[in-house]
This record gives C-alpha cells, structure tokens and sequence, in this order.
C-alpha cells in the first residue's frame, strides 16, 4: 500500500496583517520535495512576506512545517539551521569583504561549532573551517567566478554578484531553498544559466526550491508547481500547466494564455 509522501514545506492557513493591513491571509499549500517549485502574482500580493514567514523574518499566524516538522516557534536562526536557506530581492552581501568569506557566510548556520566557535579558533572550528573553505571554492567554481574569490563582491557586476549570493545560498546544502527574484537584473541567457546550475545542484543534493519571479516564462519553464497569490490569498495553486490555463490566474495576472507561451 502507497504511503503519501511528505511535502518538502506545507502551509496552514498563514496569515500575517500590518496595521490592520492582510499582507498574507489564511493561505494554505504544499510544496513537493525536490525540483522547483514557484510563487507568482503581480506587484503587492504578498510573495515576498510569503518567504519572510517561512525564513522566520515575519512572526505570523498559522502554521509553517519542513520535512513535516513545524517550524512556528523557531526564529529565523534556528529555520536556518533546520535547513532553510535564501536569497533576496536585492543581493545582501559584504561588499567590502572578497567572494569566498561571503559564501563561507553560508556555512556557519549548519555547523557544529557555529559562528562563535570559529571566532576562537579550536581544533573543531579549524577542521570545520578547512572543510567550509573547500567547499565553498567549489561552488565558487561551479558558479563560474573562481578567477574572483578574492575579490570584494562590491567590485563585481550585478549578475555576479547574484551568483555570489546563490552560491552563498547553496554551499549548506539547504533542505529548502528560496530564491527571491534571482533573473532580476540578468540576460535571458544568464538567467537560464543560473537556473540550469539550481536545477543541477538540487538533483544532486535533493535541495528544493522554491522560486519567486516575474518572469512568467522563466517559471513555466523550470517550476513543475506554482502557487498565485493575489493581495494577499492564494488564487490557484496546482501543475505550472495546469495553473498556466487557470481562467482566474489569467484575469487576474498573466492577461492572456499567448504571454506565457514558453515554446
């Protein structure tokens, strides 16, 4: 007899208000484990503090669950921990600081000595720092910037410094990762670059992700689930396919089935 797999992230009926504001209102989902999974919907309907209650930034109403393990009452440092990983709208990183102590940044939440520890510098801490090192390069090099890991991320162009913040994102090797708008800014080409690099680690690692992007097209091409939300309450969510054709999705945000076409 099949037995339901558990989802990689589920909501219950979140909800979070500011000053009598629903930036989120009673919205409940799944997210499958592994692959991409994705979160649309136009300017203002709550994407983003969507992603500010999973990573524990926003206190909020209802329920928030990894791994089937409920994550209400654990602030943003222990989601870390937990396995939850992201980037921001705006990459937030050390600028004045080279590539590969920012992305060794990202190592800190999962190991055991933790941050402090390494400050004091003790056997574990130096072991755990060598592997954090090592790892980190790697990434540095599958996102394609080792000729830069001394470099101040202040000094690179905006698509590098996204793929600084990815690799940062990645080198824990989050159960759960969430990427705020990571094509912002780039190419079609360096956009489906990095996707393609999030793809592959993911099936590597078994990380899911889930993406928020205004680039329609990019999401229908990579997410296999999309969640919409609209001012706040969640207006479809289901296979891209199945949400592309989505007669209120359509009313609502994408206009018409022609400015989907991925084809």
């Amino acid at each position: 007899m099949a037995t339901e797999s558990v989802p990689a992230l589920r909501l219950e009926k979140v909800g979070v208000g500011f000053r009598g504001v629903r930036a989120l209102d009673d919205v409940s989902f799944d997210v499958p484990a592994g692959g991409v999974s994705a979160v649309i919907g136009p300017n203002g309907a709550g994407k983003t503090t969507l992603f500010n209650c999973v990573s524990g930034i926003y206190r909020h109403e209802g329920s928030i669950l990894l791994d089937g393990e409920p994550l209400d009452h654990m602030r943003a440092f222990r989601r870390a921990a937990a396995g939850i990983s992201r980037t921001f709208q705006t990459p937030a990183l050390l600028d004045d600081v080279d590539v590969l102590t920012n992305v060794m940044l990202g190592t800190y939440v999962r190991t055991r000595a933790g941050l402090m520890a390494n400050l004091w510098r003790t056997p574990r801490s130096n072991r755990e720092e060598a592997h954090a090192r090592e790892v980190a390069r790697e990434l540095i090099d599958q996102v394609g910037l080792s000729a830069h890991a001394a470099t101040p991320t202040g000094a690179l162009a905006h698509g590098d410094r996204r793929r600084v913040e990815v690799a940062r994102a990645l080198v824990s090797t989050p159960k759960l990762l969430l990427l705020d708008e990571p094509a912002a800014g780039l190419s079609d080409a360096d956009a489906t670059e990095l996707m393609d690099l999030i793809v592959d680690h993911g099936a590597r690692t078994g990380t899911t992700c889930v993406l928020v992007e205004h680039d329609v097209a990019l999401v229908m091409r990579y997410a296999s689930t999309v969640a919409v939300l609209d001012a706040g309450r969640l207006l479809a969510c289901g296979p891209a396919e199945q949400v592309q054709h989505d007669p209120a999705v359509i009313a609502a945000y994408l206009g018409t089935e022609a400015e989907v076409d991925v084809a």
